[in-house]
């Protein structure tokens, strides 16, 4: 069976190729159509150039665009409302209008904490993808934004409690919060090893974030066993949207792994605020 096609939806350019560069690299390199829609930042800023470039890396097409702006960054998109603050139908609406053009067989996302940073733009996400989901399936919902299209399930990308050991000591310095979830909440435990190359380029696609110290930066600054340690695993809850039987509802790592021991779940091995 080919791998399922998947639509990444992030905050952020950068959450993206954080949070599942290995998976959205692992599913082009199997031949799965894949793209990123990001719901801040808007085109013709640097970040967004910046975001096409990562996005080549990744083999996941060109920038998807919500064009709100950044919660903390006005800048990003001059003369638009704060995602947060924008009407959540409308917000809705244009992801499900992306959901139905691309018709994913997956959908990625943050999950409800908004990772392990928990920005406020993170969990508005989780929350406007979690609705678009379910919507996008639904004909009197948004007629006029395309055929209705049920992706088969949505996975939040996530950090087990057990990973705390290792993210701690290296992210510490960052002084950020670590929102972690119980290790038998995770379905999909994915090696990306095979992938952290691309990952690697991915995240460091995003030169702005690099130079100002933010997460980019501080990976650049650890030595490369600490950044293969912090970033050739990714973590998954699955929740289902479609039909149970929908026969492409798997991320690649979830149909094609054995039994982690340590999560309960699958490994690959290949406020505005």
């Amino acid at each position: 069976m080919p791998a399922p096609s998947l639509l990444a939806v992030y905050a952020h350019p950068d959450d993206e190729s954080l949070s599942s560069g290995g998976v959205l690299a692992m599913h082009a390199a199997a031949g799965a159509r894949t793209a990123v829609v990001t719901t801040t930042w808007a085109p013709g800023t640097p970040r967004a150039a910046e975001l096409t470039e990562a996005l080549r890396i990744l083999g996941a097409g060109e920038p998807r665009l919500l064009g709100y702006a950044d919660a903390r960054a006005p800048h990003s998109a001059p003369g638009a409302a704060r995602f947060c603050d924008a009407p959540l139908d409308e917000a809705v609406r244009r992801l499900v209008a992306h959901i139905r053009e691309f018709r994913p067989d997956v959908v990625v996302t943050h999950d409800a904490y908004g990772g392990l940073p928990g920005h406020p733009d993170h969990v508005h996400t989780h929350r406007v993808t979690l609705l678009a989901v379910q919507a996008a399936g639904l004909e009197r919902l948004y007629p006029d934004a395309g055929a209705p299209w049920q992706p088969g399930a949505l996975y939040f990308a996530t950090h087990p409690h057990s990973a705390v050991r290792t993210l701690g000591g290296y992210l510490a310095p960052t002084g950020k919060g670590m929102n972690t979830v119980a290790d038998e909440l995770v379905t999909a435990t994915v090696n990306v090893g095979p992938w952290l190359g691309r990952k690697w380029a991915a995240v460091l696609a995003h030169r702005t974030e690099v130079a100002r110290g933010a997460m980019p930066g501080h990976l650049a600054g650890l030595p490369a066993a600490a950044r293969q340690s912090l970033l050739s695993t990714e973590w998954y809850i699955r929740h289902d949207a479609g039909p149970a039987a929908h026969p492409q509802s798997e991320l690649t790592a979830d149909r094609a792994g054995d039994a982690s021991p340590a999560s309960g779940g699958r490994t690959w091995s290949a406020d505005c605020g």
